[in-house]
């Protein structure tokens, strides 16, 4: 699988451990960011728009408020 619409060199996220479990991130030409397995370069790569993005990274670091949070309850 080509890294189709893929800006720039894939970097290992900061996030990564150092166990082997890493992904890699990339910029995306749809003004976002692609994630795939450091493992599998030429597998399957997952793409999020910006603020996709954002909310991902906030989910996956503890950083993005409850849903019941966000809806005034």
């Amino acid at each position: 699988m080509t890294s189709y619409g893929v800006l720039g060199r894939w970097h290992r996220s900061s996030y990564s451990a150092g166990n082997g479990n890493c992904v890699e991130v990339a910029r995306w030409v749809r003004a976002g960011r692609a994630v795939r397995d450091s493992k599998d370069a030429a597998g399957p790569m997952v793409t999020f728009r910006e603020t996709g993005w954002t909310a991902f990274i906030e989910w996956t670091t503890g950083t993005r408020p409850p849903l019941s949070a966000r809806r005034g309850a």
